[in-house]
């Protein structure tokens, strides 16, 4: 069989080869046992004979990567296979199969409902064990259906928990995957920001360092070699986004948000919060952010801290600006200018949240945005 690492379904697939071979040969036996009973043996080799080509065929086709990915291979297996079980009437009458006469498929017949199985999951397996089991009721005739509800139940349950273990494994399979991949990108990162430090870092930090000891035009050297320093350290610190039933890492989407003048403080784990959430929440600390540069005054520092308190989440944004009055936000607010009021308030209360300010003259503003899990 060809090996494809990357295939967790591959022993499955191994496994529905070995079947077919082995359920071919229980054919064959069963034919070689019940000789003397068959009306017309030579039909029964002939049916026999195209069993085997198929067998052969169809193992060939699971071995390789490309009849494992095609899942009409499957839909053929299920027609000729249901051929094959209509091959029966070639030796023997209806009428003595309808009487008892075994129909000389036998469980040989069960491989298109494992192999749909594999490649569609449970409705592929469903969809193959109803129609094998139509077939086999055809053939058995309604008088005779109870006999044969013993082997449409196997061929139902064989085709649901075949069905259900192949969608885990694809699903483990792509869960798998990805994290290789973060795995990967987090040790391609590490390697980079250790030369990032051991060489871009040290020497913006000495120009900073000598712009500011040289002053003059400088000045404006140094104060560009501190925003690249800082964008690179983001840069540097960010993290994958992580995302896993619609949830989305807050830290992710707030670190690049870090400059000179503004700090960002996550957690060091991962803090999910659903998509919409999450974008609502930074756009709410973006306004905030806008909100210092335009108000706080052009030397005013700031500090984005995100804290995960199990039931809800809590950021603060704090600066050390001129600072405002609450009569002068609600003034704000009458004048139409909203951003306050709609662009944080708003946005958090729609979410369920919180949104509260603390800030009086001279002592800058802080912002505490708390919203629910």
């Amino acid at each position: 069989m060809e090996r494809d690492p990357d295939d967790l379904l591959q022993p499955l697939w191994r496994a529905l080869v070995v079947f077919r071979v082995i359920t071919f040969g229980f054919a064959c036996f069963g034919v070689w046992t019940r000789w003397e009973g068959i009306a017309r043996p030579s039909g029964a080799i002939l049916q026999l004979a195209i069993m085997g080509v198929w067998t052969v065929l169809s193992s060939i086709g699971y071995s390789q990567r490309w009849g494992r990915r095609n899942t009409r291979v499957g839909f053929v297996d299920l027609i000729i296979t249901a051929g094959c079980m209509y091959a029966t009437l070639l030796a023997q009458p209806l009428i003595d199969i309808r009487g008892g006469a075994s129909v000389l498929t036998s469980v040989w017949a069960a491989g298109p409902v494992l192999a749909l199985a594999i490649s569609r999951g449970r409705d592929g397996g469903l969809l193959g064990a109803v129609t094998i089991s139509l077939v086999l009721l055809s053939l058995r005739g309604v008088d005779n259906a109870a006999k044969a509800l013993s082997n449409v139940q196997l061929l139902l349950i064989s085709g649901l928990v075949v069905g259900y273990a192949a969608s885990t494994l694809r699903r483990a399979g792509v869960r798998l995957r990805a994290a290789i991949a973060a795995e990967s990108a987090t040790a391609e990162r590490l390697r980079l920001s250790r030369s990032i430090h051991d060489g871009v870092l040290q020497v913006l930090a000495q120009v900073q360092r000598r712009g500011h000891s040289i002053g003059g035009e400088a000045v404006e050297l140094a104060q560009l070699a501190a925003e690249q320093e800082v964008a690179l350290r983001s840069l540097m610190s960010a993290r994958p986004v992580a995302a896993a039933g619609g949830l989305t890492d807050l830290c992710s989407q707030l670190l690049p948000l870090a400059t000179t003048k503004v700090d960002v403080v996550v957690p060091a784990v991962p803090v999910l919060l659903p998509s919409t959430t999450a974008d609502e929440l930074v756009a709410a600390v973006k306004e905030a952010l806008s909100n210092v540069r335009k108000h706080a005054g052009g030397e005013a520092r700031t500090w984005v801290v995100v804290e995960d308190l199990d039931d809800h989440v809590l950021v603060s944004i704090r600066d050390d600006g001129a600072g405002t009055t609450p009569a002068e936000l609600e003034q704000a607010r009458v004048d139409g200018r909203l951003g306050v009021s709609q662009s944080i308030r708003g946005r958090i209360t729609d979410l369920g949240g919180t949104a509260t300010v603390r800030t009086a003259p001279g002592e800058g503003t802080e912002w505490e945005l708390k919203v629910n899990r």
